[in-house]
Order: C-alpha cells, then structure tokens, then sequence
C-alpha cells in the first residue's frame, strides 16, 4: 500500500511538472513586414523589410525586443539602422543647390563625402585649422541635405533665421532619399525659411536630442556648440570631420523607441502597438487586411503612417512596424494571420 502511494505521489508531480512546463510562454520569436506585399510580392522575393523579434518569460511577458529594417544590396543585407558612418569634408570647394525638379534632379555640390546605409536625422560638421565651419543636416521633410559654410570672420552670433536658401546661407545640395514627405518642385516655396521651420514636421530636429528646444532665433554659434564645436572668442576651433543624428536618433532611435514600449507588454492579450479597432483607421483597411492600399488611402493612413498619436512613442511610419510585430505575435501562438492588419510598406 505504501508504494502504491508513493507512485501515486510521483505520477500528481510529473504531471504539475509538465502542466507547468506547457504553459511556459518562454521563447524567442520573429515577425515579418515585407515591401511589395500588397501587390503579391512574397517575402523571400522582397528586396526590403521589417523585422520584429520579441523574448518572453515562461509567463508570455515580453522581456526583450529588437525591430530592424532589412534592405537588399547588390545581394547584401543592410539595416537601415547601422550608424556606422564615415564621412570627410573639402573645405577647397563650396556647397552648391540641387535642382529640386520632381524629375531630372540634379544634385548639387556638396562640401561632404558620406558613406553609410541610411542618413535619415544625420547632421555632419568639420572646422578646419583657419576656422572655416562645414556642416550639414539631413532635413526631416525634404530628406535634402542642407549645408552651411562660414568663414572664421562670419559673425556666429547670427540667429538661425537669418540662415536662408534665399541668401544662399543655407545650401540643399543633395537629396538623400526619395521617401520625403515635402518635395518641392521650386526653392521659392521655401527659400525664406530656416532649417527649424520648413514645415510643421520640422518639429522633430527640436522637440529632443541635440538641436532640442532650438528655433530661429538661436544663434549659429549655439548650434555649433551644441554639437561639440568650441570658440576662442568668435573663432571656431579646428575639429575634424564628425557625425551624429538629432531628434530621437535616426532608424535606431526610432526602433529602440519601439522596442521600449514593447518590453513588460504581456503578449498573452497584447494585439499590437496600433489599436486598429479605432474608427478611422478603419476606414484604411480593405476586406484582405491590408492598410491604405489603392482608394482607402485616407487622412487615416497619414495619421498612422506619421505616428500623429504618438504610438510606441516612435515617430516612424508604424503601420508597417505594426504588422511585423503582430507576426511575431502569431509565430508565438497568440494571434492568427487572419488578425494582422498588414502595413502600408
């Protein structure tokens, strides 16, 4: 009787230690968002995609996340979200403007050589051993990138808005991408504004990061030294040629940023970072789940795209970003793909 119970005993604790051990949600687990799906691409045809990866514990909490943007090459894979940046500048030669025709662009002169995978929110600068200052920034509406050049006799104490494409202070020189969100056809429409206020979305060079608080009555010397430019008096000191990105970062601040608000979610009830249940985003969903595609392409869709309401507390074009954490969500078990509402790429 004794060692009936004692197998009694032993079968209740194998079968909690396995119960256990099937409700365990721990696991690594990865979601796609790919380019071209809309229109049937299939992902291992993609030349470009988002992917979302997310760690639970055994309780199905989120303890670790990591978001990328995969692009294709001459056959390599690069994320857009590697700040690994190589850049000089050639004080011998002047920034010169583009043309900024919708067709046949022309690029201008730039004072810079960059080489890196993406230049979104980039700002370059270099100061030679006579004082002469060459920067330059990636403007968050044109994607152009604007340089500046001042000699060790210009007055620093000249406040941002007097730095003009009308006055030639202000030089737009090369467009870095063609995903801009203002494309002017001339330079008139914006010749008379600063780098601070070329649009309402200009508020991203200023709301955080380095450039934060900043508008155009900031001097350009306080520009200058907000990136590590120093001053003898009025002179500028020499520095050799350098990087960084404003704002929230660039891709990676912006994924990081993503993958803040994913860490301590608890994947067993989480549907994703957008609530698709809202009525206007509704309206840019068509019967096969996919988001702003052809005429459902409303005010809906800017609205997630630009990350309006703060969503994630990114300011990228989420909805892509959403979908591929909702597939990370469906490798994990929680949710089906008949649920994910499938981005605008």
């Amino acid at each position: 009787m004794k060692k009936f119970f004692s197998l009694i005993i032993l079968l209740v604790a194998v079968t909690a230690i396995t119960a256990c051990s099937q409700e365990s949600y721990a696991g690594t687990y990865t979601g796609y968002s790919w380019q071209g799906e809309s229109q049937g691409v299939l992902f291992e045809d993609a030349t470009q995609h988002i992917e979302a990866t997310i760690t639970l514990d055994k309780k199905g909490i989120i303890v670790a996340a990591e978001i990328d943007f995969k692009v294709l090459n001459n056959g390599v894979w690069q994320s857009r979200a590697d700040q690994n940046v190589t850049v000089s500048a050639n004080f011998s030669t002047s920034p010169s403007i583009a043309d900024p025709r919708i067709t046949g662009r022309q690029e201008g002169t730039s004072m810079f050589t960059i080489q890196t995978v993406d230049e979104m929110s980039l700002y370059v600068y270099a100061v030679d051993q006579n004082g002469t200052v060459a920067f330059g920034v990636v403007c968050p509406v044109t994607r152009y990138l604007f340089e500046m050049k001042f000699d060790s006799t210009f007055d620093f104490n000249t406040p941002m808005s007097d730095i003009t494409i009308q006055n030639g202070t202000l030089v737009p020189t090369r467009l870095t991408s063609t995903g801009s969100f203002l494309r002017p056809a001339t330079w008139e429409s914006i010749e008379t504004k600063n780098i601070f206020n070329m649009h309402y979305w200009s508020h991203v060079l200023t709301s955080e990061g380095v450039f934060q608080g900043m508008d155009g009555s900031t001097t350009v010397k306080s520009l200058l030294e907000s990136v590590g430019i120093t001053f003898v008096g009025n002179v500028p000191q020499a520095k050799a040629a350098s990087f960084g990105f404003f704002g929230i970062g660039g891709w990676k601040g912006n994924f990081d940023a993503i993958a803040d608000y994913l860490i301590g979610q608890d994947a067993t009830t989480f549907t994703g970072i957008i609530d698709w249940t809202i009525s206007k985003y509704q309206l840019g969903i068509n019967e096969d789940n996919f988001f702003g595609i052809g005429d459902l392409a409303t005010g809906a869709t800017r609205t997630v795209q630009d990350s309006i309401d703060t969503i994630a507390g990114a300011t990228v074009r989420v909805s892509r970003e959403a979908t591929a954490i909702q597939r990370a969500l469906v490798a994990a078990g929680f949710l089906s793909e008949e649920d994910v509402i499938k981005g605008r790429f």
